[in-house]
């Protein structure tokens, strides 16, 4: 069976973002949403000066694909940032995480508002899904005392 070479670094992407979302509680447990994040924006940087070193890149690229670019560059590091911010204030990871990572919803939204996209009745049913699963686990009660 033939895997395709996109499966896999999704697959690779999933265990990444799983791993990341315990390190992350870990650390803002310690220091503030701030400084993780800062660095955060170092392991960024070091991984980005590795492919600026190391991979031929096209830099000639029309100014509305640069733009689109850098926006969606900056609203992940905002999204990065405020997920910091629920671990230090208080948000355990197996809820935040999984809350944060909703965000496929929000791009639903928007491709079906400007990019004229449709959505079957089994995609209806999953975002009904996840929709449900976001309210359960804001639901979470309080640990119970022994």
């Amino acid at each position: 069976m033939h895997v395709p070479i996109w499966i896999i670094y999704a697959l690779v992407a999933l265990v990444f973002w799983g791993i990341t979302g315990v390190t992350q509680k870990l650390s803002t447990n310690n220091i503030s949403t701030q400084l993780s994040f800062l660095w955060f924006v170092y392991a960024m940087f070091a991984i980005g000066l590795v492919i600026f070193l190391t991979v031929p890149i096209q830099w000639h690229m029309p100014p509305k694909i640069f733009w689109l670019a850098i926006v969606g560059g900056a609203l992940n590091g905002l999204g990065a940032l405020t997920s910091f911010a629920a671990f230090e204030k208080g948000g355990k990871a197996s809820i935040v995480v999984p809350l944060c990572y909703l965000f496929p919803l929000v791009t639903v939204l928007l491709a079906i508002t400007f990019l004229h996209e449709s959505l079957t009745r089994t995609e209806i049913a999953g975002i009904i899904t996840a929709l449900v699963a976001a309210v359960l686990l804001y639901q979470e009660g309080k640990p119970q005392e022994e």
